[in-house]
């Protein structure tokens, strides 16, 4: 199992001092621009210790939201991949629906490449519906223009003989013809990220790495649906490396200890839903027919959204944003307690869904100082992370394809 570092690189200040939301209408008049560049050189040292300790460095980008100060990843993961020596080093990932031009996109994935001298990962992601507003996008058309800006990119960066051109519904580019390229042949490995099974297959059809965010025991539904794809495409069954899942963790040398530090981590999902109404759910970003059985549903006044909710063991649905402690370690989105304990949960999550290969550790977030996320680090590197090297499970098969081959 490869474990990656994660934090928003959030800007944690604000968000006790105002009871504004905090994406998209939050004046940036609220930021003390010499706390902001303090906090960035906590979360580059961060990853610089990473690099030392073997753990794997990942960065993802949101815009306007004092939730993530990370408004361009491939500008942190640029110094980085000059900085670093060791680790590998992923974007997860880079809006390419909400980015008005491909080909820049194609570029600066060929320099980091090249910089890092082949240590990166490429992650690309549709975008967080909040943020069509300050991409002025139209969610109508997001996943197409999501698709034809994968393919454009894709294409720029295997494309070795000569320009082309491109005339697509929504980039239009005379000449074609990037420099660098990537220094791994033929581009650094694919990434995408999904919470439902639905994109599953299509990822699979890419042979692009899936990952996915806080989803605990659903995560398992999606992986499935990706392995069955790839079976059904006769490649066989997908190595544990093909998939990944960032949970929030924290280690200590006490039970106690660990959840005051999760306590603090845990502020990433309590924020989440500090977001104005109005830029909840664009019109067109979500499907038609599941907004429909959304409003259907709605009727119940106990309903909440399924996709604001985890799942417990005994099957009950609490709403993230609002769950204890506990319940978040039930659930499989937190990693929490001592070494011992945290490499138990781990295995279970593991075993649960047939084998994840990447993990991706929230070791800082909210509002945790540098020192604890530093000693979280350490911890897991030294007293965890070695006994997950061998984690593995031995002839799993998606549930449909065991059911067919039983009958």
């Amino acid at each position: 199992m490869k474990i990656w570092e994660f934090t928003e690189q959030p800007y944690h200040p604000v968000w006790d001092a105002t009871k504004e939301p905090l994406k998209n209408i939050l004046p940036n008049g609220h930021i003390d621009p010499r706390k902001a560049a303090d906090l960035y050189d906590e979360y580059m040292e961060q990853w610089q210790i990473c690099d030392e300790i073997g753990i794997n460095i990942m960065i993802n980008e949101h815009h306007a939201t004092a939730t993530c100060m990370s408004a361009s990843c491939t500008l942190p993961l640029a110094v980085l991949a000059r900085t670093t020596k060791n680790v590998r080093m992923m974007s997860l990932g880079i809006p390419i629906a909400n980015r008005t031009d491909p080909i820049r996109v194609a570029e600066e994935i060929a320099m980091i490449d090249t910089y890092s001298r082949g240590r990166f990962d490429m992650g690309f992601v549709r975008g967080a519906q909040y943020e069509v507003f300050p991409s002025s996008g139209d969610p109508v058309t997001q996943t197409r223009r999501f698709g034809e800006a994968y393919r454009l990119i894709m294409k720029a960066l295997t494309t070795h003989d000569g320009p082309f051109s491109w005339n697509g519904e929504f980039y239009k580019c005379r000449e074609v013809n990037i420099w660098p390229r990537c220094y791994q042949d033929p581009h650094p490995p694919v990434w995408m990220v999904a919470i439902g099974p639905a994109a599953g297959g299509w990822i699979a059809e890419q042979k692009a790495h899936v990952g996915t965010f806080l989803n605990g025991r659903a995560s398992k539904q999606l992986f499935d649906a990706y392995r069955r794809r790839w079976l059904e495409l006769g490649w066989g069954m997908p190595s544990p490396d093909m998939f990944g899942y960032m949970a929030m963790a924290a280690v200590a040398d006490t039970e106690e200890e660990a959840k005051r530090r999760a306590y603090q981590i845990a502020g990433y999902v309590r924020t989440q839903g500090r977001l104005a109404p109005q830029f909840t759910n664009p019109p067109g970003y979500v499907p038609a027919k599941f907004v429909a059985k959304e409003m259907r549903l709605k009727q119940d006044p106990n309903y909440v959204a399924e996709h604001r909710t985890v799942q417990l063991a005994n099957g009950k649905r609490v709403i993230l944003g609002q769950a204890s402690i506990e319940e978040l370690i039930d659930a499989h989105v937190l990693f929490c307690g001592t070494p011992d304990q945290v490499y138990k949960q781990i295995k279970a999550f593991h075993d649960h869904v047939g084998g994840v290969g990447n993990l991706m550790l929230m070791a800082q977030g909210g509002d945790l100082s540098h020192k604890d996320a530093v000693a979280n680090l350490r911890m897991f590197s030294r007293d965890v992370m070695p006994r997950l090297k061998d984690l593995r499970v031995d002839g799993y098969e998606p549930p449909a394809l065991a059911q067919r081959a039983a009958a």
